[in-house]
């Protein structure tokens, strides 16, 4: 008898920020992702094509390449008298960046006879996977143009060139309407998929912690572009309303086996920091108020500071608590596999549970971290491994890190190793659902590639005069106007803003 035929394509992705390796404030290497790691683990390697975004540090910008820049002109630290200097630099650099992404230094456009495997873009939604395509991205931008071109310093429409790059990379009208959804559909046609990861859904959710704002979705909210969107966060029946239309969209499409995520709570990243109140000292389960990372717990003033209360963040959880409800039992429904991220995560909110861990990380990323002369200081005479959801910091004297290590320098999205960690969990699950691998995570690899973790720039050991600048931005001493850098990225990745505003 003859057996069953393989599909010809290994692994596929429809996803955002987490599935394309967004981290430290823009999308970077797509090649140090989760699924790229998960996909090392195949033997023979398969074809698994991405986007490369490594030209002009990123898109809309990676903040670890801009203070590396600023520590080779300036050194270690910044002298408050050189803060005209490096307002400069940065402006130089992000003028740069902004005119390259915006076509103003060459054709973007490149040969991809095939839709990529990695459909992944930042800021996506649920349904933003049938609803954003290459020609409504493209024409959002033709007809929102700035309004301040001074002081815009990040890439106008830099998730919508995105979206472009990744959905018609050869930017021609053959394949203009193409979305996350459609291209998926034309690689099974191509073939057909053996694993389909759909890791969409976070962005339902994040904009409150990103905004600080609690605005539930509308009706209209469902079907309107993405930058016409006026929630913050998605009520619990408009979720499975959009989460059922795209189980139904993707069975039809028939590929083998599909991997979904559970989404963990959006009050753990760093990207809003837990603060208590003079009165309370309890810093166990929920904080009194979630503010901006780059505030500091005694310069914060609920009066001045924008920022979430406990019972708004608590909020926030429970609606994330529903989510995964609705995740689990439509997984169940159409036969699909969950990938516990939910609980992986709340597992390593250290600050959260008081300075304790839930759970120890893997044994072979310890031992990996060990053999690393760079890490070896982050696994203690126990094998205990220090790294934390806290936003990292760095010793003065040694350079080296010594807190944080899992979410990178935006607050909100992994570092390399914290992508090493969620490809982790993602293979546990694919092999329990019968996928066939023959290598092991790479840890050495993973770690490697972490030069944030490994070699952190310099000036971060002066974390908080480095937080205060990039807040404050550049353009707040050069012009007295504008944003922070923090903020304009916090407002990109945001689903809820106009961006052109």
């Amino acid at each position: 008898m003859f057996g069953k035929k393989q599909p010809k394509h290994k692994l596929a992705v429809i996803g955002d920020s987490l599935s394309q390796g967004f981290n430290n404030g823009g999308i970077y290497r797509t090649d140090i992702n989760f699924p790229s790691f998960i996909h090392r683990c195949f033997d023979p390697l398969p074809d698994f094509d991405q986007p490369s975004f490594t030209a002009q540090a990123g898109i809309p910008l990676n903040l670890e390449v801009l203070l590396r820049g600023l520590s080779d002109e300036f050194g270690d630290e910044i002298d408050w008298t050189e803060y005209t200097g490096a307002a400069s630099h940065t402006f130089k650099t992000l003028k740069r960046i902004k005119k390259y992404w915006e076509g103003g230094m060459k054709d973007l456009s490149i040969k991809q006879d095939t839709p990529f495997h990695n459909q992944a873009i930042w800021g996506l939604a649920v349904n933003d996977s049938w609803l954003i395509n290459e020609k409504n991205s493209r024409e959002f931008i033709n007809t929102h143009h700035e309004r301040y071109t001074v002081f815009g310093f990040l890439p106008e429409h830099a998730k919508y060139t995105t979206a472009r790059l990744v959905l018609n990379p050869r930017l021609t009208p053959e394949y203009e309407e193409n979305t996350q959804i459609r291209n998926i559909e034309l690689l099974q046609q191509d073939g057909g998929i053996e694993n389909l990861i759909v890791c969409l859904g976070h962005n339902n959710a994040l904009g409150s912690v990103v905004n600080l704002q609690l605005k539930w979705s509308e009706e209209e909210d469902l079907t309107a572009f993405m930058a016409d969107r006026k929630h913050s966060i998605y009520r619990p029946e408009h979720f499975e309303r959009e989460y059922r239309e795209l189980a139904e969209r993707i069975s039809k499409i028939g590929v083998e086996r599909v991997f979904v995520p559970t989404i963990p709570y959006p009050t753990i990243p760093p990207v809003c920091r837990g603060v208590n109140s003079e009165f309370s000292s309890n810093h166990l389960g929920y904080f009194d108020y979630y503010t901006r990372f780059w505030i500091w717990d005694e310069d914060f003033d609920p009066e001045k500071h924008p920022h979430l209360t406990k019972d708004e963040a608590i909020q926030i959880d429970f609606a994330v608590d529903d989510f995964n409800s609705i995740i689990r039992k439509v997984a169940k429904e159409y036969g699909w596999n969950v990938v516990p991220m939910a609980k992986n995560v709340a597992s390593m909110a250290r600050r959260r549970l008081g300075g304790e861990l839930l759970r120890s990380y893997p044994s072979d990323f310890a031992a990996a971290l060990k053999r690393n002369p760079k890490t070896e200081h982050l696994v203690d005479e126990q094998g205990d491994v220090r790294l934390s959801t806290d936003f990292i910091r760095v010793h003065k004297e040694t350079g080296k890190l010594y807190k944080g290590g899992i979410f990178s320098l935006d607050g909100l999205h992994p570092t390399t190793i914290g992508y090493g960690l969620m490809a982790n969990v993602y293979r546990e699950t694919m092999r329990q659902a019968g996928v066939k691998f023959q290598k092991p995570i790479d840890w050495d690899l993973i770690i490697r590639e972490d030069s944030l973790v490994t070699d952190p720039p310099a000036l971060l050991a002066e974390l908080r005069m480095v937080l205060r600048y990039l807040a404050m931005g550049s353009q707040e001493r050069m012009f007295n106007i504008g944003k922070g850098l923090f903020t304009q990225i916090l407002e990109l990745v945001s689903t809820g803003k106009k961006e052109w505003e």
